[in-house]
């Protein structure tokens, strides 16, 4: 008798239920066609069909470059080490869908759109879960917005909150649903997410906070990633660890739930303590950086036939790997030679850096490429981004006479043992040392620097002849007014820069062959296409028996001249002193068989000091430096 009652009440429920469900249904639809009355009535339908009309167009407009925008790139030294990325307002490695670990495609699509392959853009389930999580749990566990809305959203639209903007951002996400697959869609979102502290995209991510690539995560540590774009701000493992754990927790859940994992591996997961590690991000930035950017800008003009600024902005962009010939333990030690030679001089500018200072080149003579590019003394709290190296310009004095009055003259028949006579002349230059000498060879006046000799041969070979070589070299801050014979001994207008004046060097040191200077040796994209492998400009600027016997006498420089004493022990090496008037600018640039350096030193807002010479730091400078460089190297003549 009792059993029967049972089946009635049960009976009586499904009755009821099945009547409320009815009940509710007829609500939800007069509900519907109010509202679409409404819309009608107050010309919502009309916005509405704009909005429409909007998203299929940014739809025809759509390609995949949309969503590979603003790459982080690379940038390597030598030895293949990574030392720099290439960062703009967004900080995107980006990953293809097949090299995106599966944990956390999973990972997002659990806690994120658990219908995520099923719904066609727009998934009013969705909506109905987060309304009840928000009702029984008093939070929203999964969001109502799809993966591919929050895609939309990102790219296409802002953040604000209007209906109008939901509306638009539902149209474009069914568009772009019809347009390219899931896992395209779900490849352009998790490159495109925001991981909090500049970081967008999970490889950024991995990189950035566990200084390790994506596929090397392990569970735990994709989940806690995979946690901080639901809010940036909350979930920032800096600042808010234990709400970024929490919300680990609950996608690793999710996981379980769901069967993506097993109950082993939830557990596991939930055990493993997270380790940040930010090693990555702490790239020591030197001067050689702000120089390779140029270079590589310079790269891409020439391979793309852009200007300087567009090839400037992709580099930031485009996801280029950057490869360099810059010896970071060159740069090291060259950087470490002139903060100690200059150590004992401290007086500060009005802006806080050293008053005296210096830059520095140093090239590889077997590629003509720069190894290592110093433009200034390390400060504390001064970003090295003047390089002084390139962008600075000073008078060259003495320096320059080998390259724009010897040499030449030596392919026009002088020749070493050449007499030249130092004299005095009533309208020409004072030698440094008050002292004239008569008679002398031709080597003398170059190893004891006579500017008298300077002078009379460049009038005999005239300055226009004398700087068509600078010219040639590329020399690019020679003036109208620098053709007169003052320039014979470093009297530029503007002047030169260090590198250069190293690069020229180089060209005596290469048998009279110039190579432009870079320190480029390749550019990929991000998947390793080769977008460019610079060739290496060349071009004959002397004679090579004109460069080897200039090479001959500046040997005599070291041993003899100006620079007597200051040459590489047991290594035959070249160069020359360059002083400008009233002591105001230092230089010596010289070469060995592996590797041409040239230093200046002086004050960024130009001064006379007496202790400064071509003579004093600048050679003091390039000995130290040159001396450790070739530590362990055979000694090789300068000439075949």
């Amino acid at each position: 008798m009792k059993k029967p009652k049972k089946r009635r009440k049960k009976r009586k429920q499904r009755d009821f239920g099945s009547f409320f469900f009815r009940l509710t249904q007829v609500a939800m639809i007069c509900i519907l066609l109010g509202a679409c009355y409404l819309f009608y009535q107050t010309g919502y339908i009309q916005i509405v069909m704009e909005l429409h009309a909007e998203a299929q167009k940014v739809m025809e407009n759509s390609s995949i470059e949309d969503f590979q925008a603003n790459q982080s790139g690379e940038i390597y030294d030598v030895d293949g080490a990574l030392i720099a990325l290439l960062r703009n307002d967004k900080n995107i490695v980006y990953l293809t869908s097949d090299e995106i670990p599966k944990l956390v495609k999973d990972a997002f699509v659990s806690i994120e759109d658990k219908r995520y392959y099923k719904h066609h853009g727009f998934d009013p389930f969705a909506i109905v879960r987060a309304s009840q999580s928000l009702i029984t749990k008093n939070s929203i566990t999964q969001g109502g917005s799809t993966i591919t809305q929050q895609l939309a959203r990102n790219i296409y639209l802002t953040h604000t909150v209007k209906w109008e903007r939901k509306v638009e951002e539902i149209f474009i996400a069914m568009a772009l649903e019809k347009k390219y697959s899931k896992e395209e869609i779900l490849e352009f979102y998790i490159n495109n997410i925001y991981f909090s502290n500049g970081y967008y995209g999970i490889q950024a991510a991995s990189q950035g906070y566990f200084s390790k690539d994506a596929d090397k995560l392990s569970l735990s540590e994709t989940a806690f990633l995979c946690a901080i774009p639901n809010g940036p701000g909350s979930f920032d493992p800096l600042v808010h660890p234990e709400n970024t754990l929490k919300r680990r927790d609950l996608i690793l859940e999710n996981m379980y739930k769901d069967k993506m994992i097993s109950k082993e591996e939830y557990e596991q997961a939930l055990d493993e303590q997270i380790v940040l590690d930010l090693s990555r991000n702490s790239f020591t930035r030197t001067w050689a950086h702000i120089y390779i950017y140029d270079c590589a800008t310079r790269a891409l003009m020439k391979a793309t036939g852009q200007d300087y600024d567009t090839c400037h902005e992709q580099l930031y962009t485009k996801g280029y790997r950057v490869y360099t010939s810059i010896d970071m333990d060159t740069q090291s030690l060259l950087q470490q030679t002139i903060d100690e030679q200059l150590s004992d001089y401290n007086t500060l500018n009005p802006n806080g850096t050293y008053a005296l200072q210096s830059s520095a080149v140093c090239i590889d003579n077997e590629t003509g490429l720069v190894t290592a590019i110093v433009g200034g003394r390390t400060q504390e709290d001064i970003l090295p981004d003047y390089n002084r190296a390139f962008m600075s310009f000073r008078q060259p004095g003495s320096s320059i006479k080998p390259l724009l009055v010897y040499t030449p003259m030596l392919e026009r028949g002088y020749s070493a043992n050449s007499t030249v006579i130092d004299s005095k002349e009533e309208d020409g230059p004072s030698n440094s040392s008050g002292r004239y000498s008569g008679a002398i060879s031709l080597r003398t006046a170059v190893e004891q620097s006579k500017n008298t000799v300077a002078h009379k041969l460049y009038r005999e070979l005239t300055p226009e002849v004398g700087l068509s070589y600078l010219l040639n070299m590329n020399f690019s801050s020679i003036d109208e007014e620098d053709y007169n014979l003052a320039s014979a001994l470093g009297g530029l207008t503007t002047g030169a820069s260090a590198l250069e004046m190293t690069a020229a060097y180089a060209t005596l040191a290469n048998e009279g062959v110039y190579r432009l200077p870079t320190c480029i040796t390749m550019i990929t994209d991000m998947d390793g296409n080769i977008i460019t492998i610079p060739d290496s400009e060349s071009q004959q600027i002397y004679e090579s028996s004109a460069a080897h016997e200039m090479t001959n006498i500046l040997e005599g420089v070291l041993t003899r001249g100006t620079a007597k004493g200051k040459g590489i022990p047991d290594m035959p090496c070249a160069g020359k002193t360059g002083t400008t008037n009233d002591n105001i600018d230092g230089w010596f640039v010289g070469y060995s068989a592996y590797y041409t350096t040239g230093i200046w030193v002086g004050f960024d807002s130009p001064r006379s000091t007496s202790a400064l010479s071509g003579a004093t730091y600048p050679v003091d400078i390039w000995q130290t430096f040159m001396t450790s460089l070739h530590e362990g190297k055979k000694s090789q003549a300068l000439q075949d």
